[in-house]
C-alpha cells in the first residue's frame, strides 16, 4: 500500500530533509518510525530536499508499507513516535504509481526578513537583517523572475537542466517583517535563497532591478549576490 503524507517541521532542530548517518533529519526520522511500524525496512521519497535550517508547513512524502493500516491510524502512530520537531498533518492512500516528487504541479515557498530591531527569539525563524529595504525596487526586480527561464544563475551545483517556471512573486511588508512568496513549478538547490539574495542586494540599492534579466539571459551570477540564510525560508505548500 502506498501512502502520501503532509509534514510540518522545524528546520532549526534538524539537519535538513535528506537522510544522514550521524545527524537527525526528516527523512531519517520518518524512515526510523515507519520501519518500526511496518516491521520491515521503509524508504520514503520526498517532494524535495530542504537544507538544514529550512522549515516546512507542507512537505509531501510518499512510501510503501507491507501492512494494511488505515491512514488516520497511521498518522497517529507516526506522530506518537517521531521527534517533536516533526508533525504529520495528514495521511492518505494513493495509487501505486504516484510519486511525491515527479507528480508535483507547483510549489509555494516563503522567505521572511526582519527589517526591525534584532530579535533573538526570532533568529531561527527569520533572517534578522534589521534594516529597511527598498520594497519598490524589489517588486520591480521580481517581475523579471516571472515566466519560463533557465535559472542556472540562481542555482547551486550542476544539473542536467535548470529550466523552470515562476508563476507569481508576492512581496509584502507586515509588522516589521518582509514576506517574499514564490509560486513556481519547481525550485532547485539554493534557488529560492539565491532569488531572495539577489532581491536583497537590489533592495539595498547596490544594484539595478534589471540585473535579474541580465543574469537570466547570460545564465551567470554576474553581480555576486549573497545566498540568503536558510533560517528565513519555509516550504509553504505543494500542489498535485
Amino acid at each position: 500500500m502506498r501512502y502520501l503524507i503532509s509534514v510540518t517541521y522545524d528546520g532549526s532542530k534538524l539537519y535538513g530533509f535528506q537522510r544522514l548517518n550521524k545527524h537527525k533529519t526528516v527523512q531519517g526520522e520518518l524512515e526510523r518510525v515507519l520501519t518500526k511500524i511496518n516491521k520491515t525496512m521503509v524508504v520514503v521519497k520526498g517532494a524535495g530536499r530542504t537544507d538544514r535550517g529550512v522549515h516546512a508547513f507542507d512537505q509531501r512524502v510518499h512510501f510503501d508499507l507491507s501492512i494494511d493500516i488505515d491512514p488516520e491510524s497511521l498518522r497517529t502512530a507516526i506522530n506518537s513516535r517521531i521527534d517533536d520537531a516533526i508533525y504529520v498533518n495528514s495521511c492518505k492512500e494513493v495509487d501505486s504509481d504516484f510519486h511525491a516528487r515527479y507528480d508535483v504541479k507547483q510549489k509555494i515557498y516563503e522567505y521572511i526578513i526582519n527589517e526591525g530591531e534584532y530579535d533573538p527569539l526570532l533568529n531561527d525563524y527569520v533572517y534578522n537583517y534589521n534594516n529597511k529595504l527598498d520594497i519598490k525596487a524589489m517588486k520591480k526586480a521580481a517581475k523579471y523572475y516571472l515566466g519560463e527561464h533557465s535559472f542556472e544563475a540562481f542555482t547551486s551545483g550542476e544539473r542536467d537542466s535548470y529550466d523552470s517556471a515562476i508563476y507569481k512573486v508576492r512581496i509584502k511588508r507586515e509588522h516589521g517583517l518582509l514576506h517574499i512568496t514564490f509560486t513556481g513549478r519547481n525550485f532547485y538547490r539554493y534557488m529560492v535563497r539565491n532569488l531572495v539574495g539577489c532581491l536583497i542586494k537590489i533592495g539595498q540599492g547596490k544594484e539595478r532591478p534589471e540585473i535579474i534579466k541580465e543574469m537570466l539571459d547570460s545564465k551567470e551570477n554576474k553581480y555576486s549576490y549573497t545566498t540568503a540564510p536558510a533560517n528565513g525560508l519555509y516550504l509553504v505548500k505543494i500542489d498535485y
